[in-house]
């Protein structure tokens, strides 16, 4: 791949990076405007707004690990830095987006279920889990001291996880829960009207866009990171 070599990556992602900060401070703020500017729902009143956080943060917690996941694939098998910098990029903003996930969804559950928690929901324990692996992730890397080690068992670790991802999705199709089916992506087309449907895709782009722009940057960063451990290693060596 083009991008595969860490040089082009840092030229191509260079003027990319501060590009795609801007367009996620933009899409927050016109979002952020649309979903207060949103009617009340007839039903849930103004607790429907909490929709406009959640749905972006909770989606956003699966692309990130199915990031994380496809990189380690390419970490462990392939044996590339730049993926491996990728896979470990993306366990931080995406247990962030999770943790986001899980608080507003009680938030919303208190009102709406009566209970800040369901234990018996599919939904939210297989979120919680895929919350699990995240911090099992990032706890792994650091408690092993040689990198190549720590890379390759969280590597392993990330695959694992994504068995995870097809069970948050389809867990309410497959099992009773709580939470509704799926609004969005519907075969007859999105269930929720414009005034609502406008602002949650706005939102669900400025997460996006807000998590690109993080990953690439933590990406960039671990591989100035990873150059500049070579230089004080082979400095050391011919100390």
């Amino acid at each position: 791949m083009f991008l595969a070599n860490p040089d082009r990556f840092l030229r191509f992602t260079r003027p990319l990076t501060p590009v795609l900060w801007g367009l996620a401070a933009v899409l927050l703020a016109v979002g952020t405007w649309f979903s207060f500017a949103a009617p009340e729902d007839y039903q849930q009143g103004d607790t429907v707004r909490i929709m406009f956080v959640h749905v972006p943060a909770a989606t956003l917690g699966l692309m990130a690990y199915g990031a994380l996941g496809v990189s380690s694939f390419f970490a462990l098998v392939f044996r590339h830095p730049l993926a491996d910098a990728a896979a470990r990029a993306a366990a931080l903003p995406g247990a962030a987006f999770t943790a986001l996930a899980l608080v507003t969804g009680s938030l919303w559950g208190k009102p709406m279920w009566g209970a800040w928690w369901a234990w018996g929901d599919a939904r939210l324990m297989s979120v919680l889990i895929l919350f699990l692996f995240y911090l099992g992730y990032m706890a792994l890397r650091a408690s092993i001291d040689d990198e190549a080690k720590a890379a390759r068992a969280a590597a392993v670790l990330g695959l694992v996880g994504l068995i995870n991802l097809p069970i948050v999705k389809f867990s309410v199709d497959w099992w009773n829960t709580l939470h509704q089916p799926a609004s969005l992506l519907r075969a007859d087309g999105p269930s929720m009207s414009a005034v609502y449907l406008t602002p949650l895709l706005m939102m669900m782009a400025a997460y996006a866009a807000l998590f690109m722009a993080i990953w690439l940057t933590s990406i960039r960063t671990g591989i100035v990171r990873r150059r500049v451990l070579t230089i004080r290693a082979r400095r050391a060596l011919e100390a």
